[in-house]
């Protein structure tokens, strides 16, 4: 009995030192990024950083998140690049503080991330309102971090028709409705979105769409309102003329969401920047015309 135990006594050691040293000696599966990124105590940001080689950072638009870019991270990881998406606090899996949820907010948490992360001449590109919020970026951190700026169906340089700015299809009056029924219905807000994310009813599948909801739905309703007010109030043609590096604007015709009278207005107001056409996508243009706005961004990042 006694050689019985110390038999078993022994198995167990060789065991756990051949578990513990295939451990030790594992060679790690990850590069080690975080998926997480901290940008003020209690606040983590989710960061989808994927692939090797220069980098590409994409900020999306509301209410999504950074999985909206899902067929850019397949692509762009495949022809040799790095792609990081950031998730803008109070929507995806990002942390959903209450607070204040503008273009400075926005703007100094992503200068936190490409700190940690020690980005370098990275192309930023935003959808929507992250495209109001790259710019915003670049503008007020002079471009750190970054060499060249590309917008999707960006939402400035301003959002709501102003006295002095009779552009795009909102005024002010109609966010308040879209913020009550934020606020009262948002099943219903997101429908209605919907019904004019793209060019016609058939340029989005019925599966895409259900893919864009099942994303949409993970937003805060108190980030979506607090999202709506600063589109609606946020005023960057100041900004647009601190943009020196080259831009890339790339818009559909199409878009009932942010007018292509926007890209118009932010093709003129920043000095290097190219303006590309997409005659059959609405807002939805990185779905709708998927090959050509993929090959469009290679090209100017080329």
């Amino acid at each position: 009995m006694k050689n019985l135990i110390l038999a078993i006594g022994l198995f167990t050691t060789v065991l756990t030192s051949t578990v513990s040293f295939s451990q030790e000696k594992r060679t790690p599966a990850s590069f080690g990024r975080a998926e997480y990124v901290e940008v003020e105590k209690n606040v983590k940001l989710h960061v989808t950083d994927l692939g090797e080689g220069q980098p590409i950072v994409l900020i999306h638009g509301w209410p999504l998140s950074d999985a909206m870019y899902e067929y850019q991270y397949a692509y762009f990881i495949e022809k040799g690049y790095r792609v990081i998406g950031i998730t803008l606090r109070g929507f995806g899996l990002s942390d959903k503080p209450a607070g204040k949820y503008n273009y400075d907010v926005f703007a100094d948490d992503i200068k936190v991330v490409l700190d940690q992360l020690k980005i370098e001449k990275a192309t930023i590109g935003g959808f929507s309102m992250g495209g109001a919020t790259v710019i915003h970026y670049v503008a007020k951190y002079k471009a750190a971090h970054v060499s060249k700026m590309a917008l999707f169906g960006a939402a400035g340089p301003i959002w709501t028709k102003r006295a002095d700015f009779n552009y795009g299809f909102w005024t002010k009056e109609d966010v308040n409705g879209l913020i009550n029924l934020n606020n009262t219905n948002r099943p219903q807000l997101l429908a209605n979105f919907g019904t004019i994310f793209p060019a016609t009813e058939t340029s989005v599948s019925a599966g895409q769409g259900a893919w864009l909801g099942t994303i949409q739905a993970q937003a805060s309703p108190y980030a979506m309102a607090e999202g709506l007010k600063t589109l609606r109030d946020s005023d960057l043609r100041d900004d647009l003329k601190k943009i020196t590096i080259p831009t890339l604007i790339l818009h559909g015709k199409l878009d009932k969401i942010c007018s292509y009278e926007l890209a118009e207005q932010m093709n003129k107001g920043i000095k290097n920047s190219k303006l590309v056409p997409f005659e059959k996508s609405g807002h939805a243009l990185f779905i709708e015309e998927l090959e050509k706005f993929n090959t469009e961004l290679l090209n100017f990042i080329k």
